[in-house]
């Protein structure tokens, strides 16, 4: 009777395929251009334990993503005045 039953456990191998995949945080900070601030306010936070010692690394991440945000949100309206003038 046990031959029956299927061997392994193959549950297990999808699991280990997500943890693999990298963070879908990581990927946006990565696609952002602001991957290295964001790995200075990580490395501070190790070192320090204290988010009040990082305020430099917090906000030199904090204002490469607004400016991220405004590169992206000009693109977009760019983009948006284009089609429209294709219409």
């Amino acid at each position: 009777m046990s031959t029956s039953v299927p061997q392994g456990h193959t549950w297990t191998r999808p699991v280990k395929k997500e943890e693999e995949e990298e963070d879908p945080l990581d990927q946006l900070i990565s696609r952002s251009g602001c991957a290295a601030s964001h790995f200075a306010v990580q490395e501070c936070m190790a070192q320090h334990q204290d988010w009040r010692q990082c305020q430099p690394q917090v906000q030199a991440f904090k204002d490469c993503m607004n400016a991220q945000q405004a590169r992206r949100q000009e693109e977009l309206q760019r983009r948006k005045e284009q089609a429209s003038a294709h219409h």
